[in-house]
């Protein structure tokens, strides 16, 4: 069975949009394995893949709500 979730590479500079986070922070939670990981596309360039982006920023949503 195949899904119909979407896939894509992110920028850096797309992901910090998408969160609210500085370049200094994701590279922060990467270090503390608390960020989706990096994809190496070429020698010099890093993306992250969509889904993974979307899934932590669903699992920080839920985690934030307050009641």
């Amino acid at each position: 069975m195949q899904t119909n979730t979407s896939q894509s590479l992110l920028k850096l500079k797309d992901v910090i949009q998408l969160t609210g986070l500085s370049r200094t922070t994701i590279y922060n939670l990467l270090a503390e394995n608390k960020f989706p990981k990096r994809i190496q596309i070429t020698k010099q360039r890093i993306a992250f893949l969509s889904t993974d982006i979307d899934k932590w920023i669903s699992e920080k949503v839920k985690a934030g709500r307050i009641n």
